[in-house]
């Protein structure tokens, strides 16, 4: 019998005994060796279940292990190898609603396929750093849906561990980033991806953005000549103050979940012509995260803020839920 992290009910998450059910022919089975805390993990806990209240709901989707078990019908993969799991190509998402969690000893997944639900993890690479891969691919998509590009004036607002990814997609690629965030370690973590970082706490967002990409008049309203933004923080008062600064065509990207409706000043987005998107999860992100691991470990490792054994895990959802935190890794036979 093993263990699986579950959601009972509003603020009520449980390492439960566990058994896996058995694999069938299309079936793997992961000896889990690391999977990262998410901030979807713990919107789970507060929500209290998903869909509803109250209902069972198995955690942890950014999971990477060594394969235990491989069904009959599954080609390519073999025992010992190795591997990622990109819970989005799992017929029950794996840690979002569906009966598998990660945050578990053994990971059935099933109806696994090699280079889509399962990927290989780079030879020398170790798994807290193939176990990030998940939240690079979210970082990565919110980049591109950005579409920047080398010389891209990028400002990035939260540097939590998908803002930090940004930040470090957005660096590789040459773009100039500024980085927001009110907690000046995570802060320092941007400064050492090679972003110029603002702390809105004690300084002003808007005069500093345009004192870093500098500015532009336009319809006679001075702007930042930044070219896009993201929303990587949720900030209610953010989209307002992107929308006041931004230039003719420049484009803001919402990745943090909003649960109530946030104000658009219309009036200046009118001139500008800006665009206003969204981006969620990573649809076609998650091989080039895979490839560029063993050239960007160093950095991927930066975003790591805590390791913590699989029987921790409950005081490492506190851990990542205090500000100062980057990406919370839960280990298992550590």
């Amino acid at each position: 019998m093993g263990h699986l992290l579950t959601i009972h009910d509003v603020g009520d998450v449980r390492l439960d005994d566990y058994t896996r059910p058995r694999p069938g022919p299309h079936d793997v089975v992961v000896k889990m060796k690391a999977c990262g805390i998410c901030g979807s993990d713990l919107s789970y806990i507060k929500h209290g279940g998903i869909p509803t209240p109250g209902t069972l709901t198995a955690l942890g989707h950014e999971g990477a292990g060594e394969i235990m078990f491989v069904g009959d019908a599954v080609e390519g993969i073999s025992v010992g190898q190795p591997v990622i799991v990109n819970p989005m190509n799992t017929p029950s998402y794996i840690g979002s609603g569906g009966p598998e969690g990660a945050f578990t000893e053994e990971l059935l997944v099933r109806e696994a396929r090699l280079g889509d639900s399962i990927l290989p993890i780079p030879e020398g690479i170790p798994y807290d750093i193939a176990a990030m891969c998940e939240p690079l691919a979210v970082a990565m998509h919110g980049v591109n849906r950005a579409e920047a590009t080398a010389g891209t004036k990028l400002v990035v607002f939260g540097c939590g561990p998908i803002g930090l990814g940004m930040v470090l997609w957005a660096v590789d690629r040459g773009c100039d980033v500024i980085a927001l965030d009110l907690a000046e370690e995570r802060l320092e973590r941007a400064r050492a991806l090679g972003a110029r970082t603002i702390n809105p706490a004690n300084e002003d967002p808007v005069a500093r953005i345009k004192e870093f990409h500098g500015s532009e008049m336009h319809f006679g309203r001075e702007r930042s000549s930044s070219d896009a933004y993201i929303d990587a923080a949720g900030g209610p008062a953010i989209l307002a103050q992107v929308v006041t600064i931004a230039k003719k065509h420049a484009r803001h990207v919402i990745t943090a979940a909003y649960m109530k409706p946030i104000e658009l000043p219309a009036g200046p987005m009118l001139t500008s012509e800006m665009t206003i998107t969204t981006a969620v999860g990573y649809p076609t992100e998650f091989p080039e995260v895979v490839a560029a691991m063993p050239r960007l470990a160093g950095q991927i490792r930066s975003i790591i803020s805590h390791h913590l054994p699989f029987e921790r895990i409950i005081e490492g959802l506190e851990i990542a839920a205090t500000p100062q935190s980057a990406k919370v890794m839960i280990e298992f036979d550590a």
